[in-house]
């Protein structure tokens, strides 16, 4: 007996920016038509989206939302943002399309098309409530700062809120450890920019810098590191 399948249909404004974003993404256009209704039908492995014109959708108001179930993330997040700075000269970070970052350990990221559809790549072994209440009971205020900063980034897609967050934290507390205050300024460092504050990003890392990590702490940090280098394109 066959097992039952679903199939996402997700509004487009127009065909044809809409399958050559995917095709970057590496989804296969299997059917399209223009008349008398525009429609076309993708897939990539098990993953298949169908897509329908819809006259006068606005991108910035969409709010279609597919999930995606995957063996693993990681690979797939860096196959995407390569095929996403290829075409567009840079990570898409803000706007549409756009792409969510991704750090060591995280279970899923979301990837935002044209038409303001927003798909959420997440790991098949992603455990039940996965962050929800990920990170409380840590040793200090500025460790819950950042677990509940990274819950609104990762799992609300709220990079706003995220950043008021570790703001609130770096201004008031002045406890916890080097290594985690050093944390909390590469997250905020990471979030501004992603929401194109290239200021706050340059004293952000003055602060790290003013730190004067020693060799063990910045090793401890180099996952971290490499992912602000990599979306300010210098990794």
């Amino acid at each position: 007996m066959r097992s039952d399948l679903s199939i996402p249909m997700l509004p487009c404004v127009e065909l044809e920016p809409t399958l050559a974003f995917y095709e970057r993404l590496g989804f296969e256009v299997t059917y399209r038509q223009q008349r008398p209704n525009p429609y076309a039908a993708t897939r990539r492995g098990g993953a298949q989206l169908h897509f329908f014109g819809m006259k006068g959708l606005e991108p910035s108001q969409a709010f279609s939302t597919c999930l995606v179930i995957v063996d693993e993330v990681e690979s797939l997040h860096a196959t995407f943002a390569d095929a996403l700075r290829a075409a567009h000269g840079r990570l898409p970070l803000r706007g549409v399309p756009r792409i969510t970052r991704m750090r060591p350990g995280q279970s899923r990221f979301s990837v935002v098309d044209p038409s303001g559809n927003t798909l959420i790549f997440v790991r098949r072994d992603e455990r039940q409530g996965a962050g929800d209440g990920e990170g409380r009971g840590q040793a200090s205020p500025l460790g819950e700062a950042l677990a509940l900063a990274r819950r609104l980034r990762d799992f609300r897609n709220d990079d706003v809120a995220a950043a008021k967050v570790l703001d609130a934290a770096l201004k008031k507390d002045a406890s916890g450890t080097r290594l985690e205050r050093a944390r909390v300024l590469l997250a905020r460092a990471e979030l501004a920019v992603a929401l194109g504050d290239g200021a706050a990003a340059r004293a952000l890392q003055g602060a790290l810098d003013g730190l004067q990590l020693g060799v063990e702490e910045r090793e401890a940090l180099r996952e971290d590191l490499r992912v602000l280098e990599r979306i300010q394109g210098t990794g």
